[in-house]
């Protein structure tokens, strides 16, 4: 359906199909103040292909990305489409080209319904448009796309979930009938199923002719869906148009950074936390609403913990509630073995927590005041009374700042908004460290911060923690987590889930077990389904030998739990490994004939592995046919 915003210059007759190049940038410079984010950046993107943007945070992805799309107006160079020079001054420009994005945020009307959000772009056209026609425009679309929706075109868009919020900016983008779709970091608040769905999109889109770019610096996925990558470092282009057949994971991470990633994550010079030490913080049952429903975990003295999560979790919102900023309403939390409720940010600041924001521009700067009023403002928040000597306490926070790198001489700068992201991060950190606080809370601390600042921050926060500080970390970035804490706590749906050692982990186990159970809610309908049936247990585990990861679980009234969800274990500490190891398909015996196991590999239709769904039966239960529970998991798959 060609969009109607298309100019009549650029339209094309259906089918009609371009040789070479769909898109080419060359010398694309884009200076944001003093900071340069992109220095000569070239980029060709061929019709029919996926191809993968990546690079470290701050690299210039997402600048890149929203030149080529209109909303910004680079500072040098050219863009090219079907060899045509053009310049575009706003998005509508780019979506007339055929270039069109969706956004990690989503850029919906909450107010108005689904099929309005669709064809937005149409809404500022003359002449009056048919509800009826829209309707048939887009359920041809959807049926384009092969996608079936949990919703309807005409509900409220703000009733929505995020992951449908992003389905409906996937077919906006799609309505428009572009030729080239970016997608930055779509997947951030998607589960693995719903990225898979995501991807079986892209891939259709692709066979269609569409250049397709994905904005993304998660290995798993690149791997997955992409044919080439272009590889940014610190605002330049290090590698362009590579196949990805071509590439391994350790070689992209080292056009990425420069380095080994293991050179970049810094891990404990001690390699452990303390034995039974006593622990700094215990979170038991935490509720504030609306996001945090039901959190617990404990941190010792030199622990990096993570607090990992999609999108709308309740990861910020349980740190802001240990700092005072958000009022719970149940739950206990205790500070060094007391009972600890602060009413403020300020006491919690007094009891020995620091604390560093997501958003630093309105949780971290105070513009008005200099660089080094800046950085001290937390020692300023602790002192009572009125003597004060901005010396001495000056003399402690400008050595913080030199050990996370930041020149002494810049220190006395007038105006920290003139620093560029990294320093103004490295600054808001050496401000929470200067109080020495006990407790650190670190949220999202490396976003869009260069990869050197991003090194020097693990580096420090290691040295700290080698020291006793406790630091809560919470991030996006699963790499990221798996590479700087000793645990994780996942965080799915406002609960805490699972509380797993990082050494037994990768990404792609990570997201599943934070996926929230409404993106898999007909695979724990049919948990609970089987278990209450055959009163026993059912699971859905993902086997990588020795161990057993458990993203879900259900158990029959009054019937002993065998597998909890949110647990890694060996084959061998399961009284049902052996038969867990060797049955798929076909019941099988526990070692001491107590159940009857039988198990289902769970794939995509795209052949992504999603662990094995099953069933273990009481010994005496009349088991029901084979095919019959082999045809129930198929058919919940299909609807995932």
């Amino acid at each position: 359906m060609p969009s109607e915003l298309r100019t009549e210059a650029m339209a094309r007759a259906p089918g009609e199909s371009f040789a070479g190049e769909l898109l080419s940038a060359t010398g694309i410079d884009k200076f944001f103040g003093s900071m340069q984010a992109l220095k000569g950046v070239d980029i060709a993107l061929r019709p029919g292909e996926v191809h993968a943007l990546v690079g470290a945070n701050g690299a210039g992805k997402s600048t890149l990305s929203r030149i080529l799309c209109g909303h910004i107006i680079p500072d040098a160079g050219e863009i090219r489409i079907r060899s045509r020079l053009m310049r575009f001054a706003s998005p509508r420009e780019a979506l007339a080209a055929g270039v069109a994005m969706v956004t990690q945020e989503t850029t919906l009307a909450p107010d108005l319904p689904v099929i309005e959000n669709i064809f937005l772009p149409r809404m500022a056209l003359p002449g009056r448009l048919s509800r009826r026609d829209l309707a048939r425009d887009a359920e041809a679309i959807i049926a384009d796309l092969g996608i079936a929706l949990s919703f309807s075109l005409f509900d409220r868009v703000g009733d929505l979930s995020i992951a449908e919020r992003q389905l409906v900016e996937v077919l906006k983008a799609v309505a428009g009938n572009p030729d080239i779709v970016f997608f930055d970091e779509p997947t951030t608040s998607l589960s693995p199923y719903e990225s898979e769905r995501l991807f079986g999109m892209l891939a259709i889109l692709a066979g269609r002719g569409k250049a397709i770019v994905l904005v993304s610096h998660r290995m798993e996925e690149i791997f997955q869906i992409s044919d080439r990558i272009s590889v940014l470092q610190e605002g330049r282009i290090v590698g362009s148009g590579i196949e990805s057949r071509k590439l391994s994971p350790g070689s992209l991470i080292n056009l990425m950074v420069g380095k080994e990633l293991s050179d970049v994550y810094a891990h404990h010079l001690s390699g452990r936390v303390a034995a039974g030490a006593r622990p700094i913080l215990r979170v038991a049952n935490l509720r504030a609403d609306p996001l945090v429903k039901d959190v617990s975990f404990e941190i010792a003295p030199g622990e990096i913990l993570g607090l990992g999560g999609l999108v709308g979790a309740g990861r910020s919102e349980t740190a802001e509630a240990i700092y005072g900023l958000r009022p719970p309403e149940a739950g206990s939390i205790e500070l060094l073995g007391q009972p600890f409720r602060p009413r403020s940010a300020i006491e919690a600041l007094r009891a020995g927590i620091g604390f560093v924001g997501e958003d630093r521009r309105r949780q971290g700067i105070v513009p008005d005041l200099s660089v080094m009023e800046n950085l001290l403002l937390s020692q300023l928040g602790l002192h009572r009374g009125f003597r004060w000597s901005a010396e001495t306490a000056g003399a402690h926070a400008v050595k913080i700042a030199r050990s996370l790198g930041l020149p002494p001489q810049r220190l006395a700068d007038p105006n920290l908004l003139l620093f560029s992201g990294g320093m103004q991060q490295k600054i808001i950190i050496a401000r929470a460290l200067s109080t020495d606080p006990r407790l650190l809370l670190l949220d999202e601390p490396t976003r869009g911060v260069d990869i050197e600042t991003r090194s020097t921050i693990y580096k420090v926060m290691r040295e700290r923690a080698n020291q006793g500080l406790a630091v809560l970390w919470i991030s996006s970035d699963f790499e990221e987590l798996l590479g700087i804490c000793d645990r994780v706590i996942v965080i799915s749906d406002g609960r805490s889930v699972a509380d797993l050692a990082c050494r037994a982990l990768d990404v792609e186990k990570l997201m599943m077990f934070a996926a929230p159970k409404t993106s898999s809610n007909v695979l724990s309908v049919l948990l609970e389904q089987l278990a209450s049936r055959f009163a026993g247990t059912a699971f859905w585990v993902y086997l990588d030998e020795p161990r057993v990861y458990c993203f879900d679980s259900a158990t029959a009234s009054g019937a002993a739990a065998l597998l909890e969800r949110g647990t890694v274990l060996t084959l061998d500490q399961l009284p049902f490994g052996a038969a867990l190891r060797a049955s798929e398909e076909v019941f099988t015996s526990d070692a001491e004939g107590r159940h009857s196991i039988l198990t289902v590999s769970l794939a995509t239709k795209r052949g992504h592995y999603f662990g094995h769904f099953g069933v273990a039966i009481p010994a005496g239960t009349i088991l029901p046919p084979q095919a019959e529970i082999v045809g129930m998991v198929r058919g919940a798959m299909e609807n995932l």
